[in-house]
C-alpha cells in the first residue's frame, strides 16, 4: 500500500449504522444490462470507494442510489428511505457532485454559492456563502467568474456547493478526473475532514492511490460487482501470489510468460514487471526455468491493489460485447 493509505475504519457497527443497503439492483439501456444484480452496504461515517473502468456502471449505480434513476429490478434503502418509493426524500438529503462542472460559468464563486443557498431555502444565503468560501480557502477568489477557474479550483467550488446545504450523504462521481496531483491531495484532505465530522462519502474513482485512501471499497466491472471490503480484505481475498521482475528486455519476458499455465497476470509497472498467479505451485513451475536462467532479478512481493484489479478485469466480460451474456 502507498504512503497515502489511511488508518482502518472504526469497528463495524449495527444495522442502524448502515446508510446504503441495496440488493439485486439491475438496470438496462437499449437492451444492454449496464448494472447487473448489484448488492452493497455502506456504513455511516465511511469513505466508500467505488472503483471500475469507464463504462462499468458506476455512474448508473450512483444515480439509482440517490433517486435520480429507477432500477429495473432490485430494492433497497438510502438514508433509511426506500429508493423506489421515497426518492424525493433521498434527493433532499444527498449531495451529488457530477463528473462535469455543473455550476454557472458566468457567475462568480460567491454568486454561485449564494444561488445554491437560496435554492435550498437556507437562511442568510450571503452569510452561508461567505462561510463556505472561507472554509474552502476561496476568499481571494470570491468575485472571480467560475468559468475562468482552473480544474482544481472548480473542483473545490463544486464540493463547496454540494456540502453547503448540509447533506447526510455525499456522492462524488469521479470528482478528480483531469485534476493535478496537488489539487487531488487537497481535495482528499477535505473529504477526510468531512468524514471525521460524521458525513458518509461514496466516491467513484479509477485512481489506485485514491482507492487506498478509502475506508472500504467496491470494484465493479461491466455492470457486475466483483469484490468489496477494506483494501487489506480485497487484496487477501484475491489469492494472488506476485513476483516483481527487473532486468533487460522485459517486453520479451512478458511475451514468454503470457499464456503459460499458472501465470494469471503479467503487467508492466514502471521499470519492472509484475507476474501473478492464484496457484503458487503452478506459478512456481511456470517461472522457475526463467528464474534459473539468471537474465532477470526476481523478487517475491505482496500483490498491490492494482494487481488485483487488473486480474479481476482479465476475468470479466464486456457487457457490450457480442455473444451470450
Amino acid at each position: 500500500m502507498s504512503e497515502t493509505a489511511v488508518a482502518p475504519p472504526p469497528p463495524r457497527g449495527t444495522d442502524g449504522d448502515v446508510v446504503i443497503d441495496v440488493e439485486g439492483l439491475t438496470k438496462s439501456f437499449g437492451g444492454r444490462v449496464v448494472v447487473r444484480d448489484l448488492t452493497m452496504r455502506v456504513r455511516r461515517g465511511l469513505i466508500y470507494g467505488f472503483l471500475g473502468p469507464n463504462g462499468s456502471g458506476k455512474t448508473t449505480t450512483i444515480r439509482m442510489l440517490c433517486g435520480l434513476l429507477r432500477p429495473d429490478r432490485g430494492r433497497g434503502t438510502c438514508l433509511g428511505f426506500d429508493i423506489l418509493t421515497e426518492s424525493e426524500a433521498i434527493k433532499r438529503r444527498v449531495g451529488y457532485m457530477t463528473q462535469r462542472f455543473s455550476l454557472y460559468a458566468d457567475l462568480s464563486i460567491r454568486e454561485n454559492l449564494e444561488f445554491v443557498a437560496r435554492v435550498h431555502g437556507m437562511a442568510d444565503p450571503r452569510g452561508q456563502a461567505r462561510a463556505a468560501i472561507e472554509r474552502l480557502g476561496l476568499s481571494g477568489r470570491a468575485d472571480q467568474l467560475s468559468g475562468t477557474l482552473s480544474g482544481g479550483w472548480k473542483q473545490r467550488l463544486a464540493l463547496g456547493a454540494c456540502i453547503l446545504p448540509g447533506p447526510q450523504l455525499l456522492l462524488l462521481d469521479e470528482p478528480t478526473a483531469g485534476v493535478d496531483p496537488k489539487a487531488r491531495r487537497d481535495f482528499w484532505d477535505e473529504i477526510h475532514a468531512l468524514a471525521r465530522d460524521g458525513m458518509t462519502v461514496l466516491v467513484s474513482t479509477h485512481y489506485m492511490d485514491e482507492a487506498e485512501r478509502c475506508h472500504e471499497l467496491a470494484y465493479i466491472a461491466y455492470g457486475r460487482l466483483l469484490t468489496q471490503g477494506t483494501v487489506e480484505e480485497v487484496v487477501a481475498r484475491s489469492g494472488l501470489v506476485t513476483w516483481t521482475v527487473t532486468g533487460p528486455e522485459l517486453g520479451r519476458l512478458a511475451a514468454m510468460l503470457k499464456g503459460r499455465d499458472g501465470v494469471d497476470m503479467v503487467a508492466p509497472f514502471g521499470a519492472a514487471l509484475h507476474v501473478s498467479g492464484r496457484a503458487e505451485d503452478r506459478l512456481e513451475a511456470a517461472i522457475r526455468p526463467l528464474r534459473e536462467a539468471g537474465a532477470w532479478t526476481w523478487r517475491r512481493g505482496e500483490p498491490t491493489l492494482e494487481d488485483v484489479f487488473i486480474h479481476l478485469m482479465s476475468d470479466s466480460r464486456d457487457n457490450f460485447s457480442t455473444g451470450p451474456q
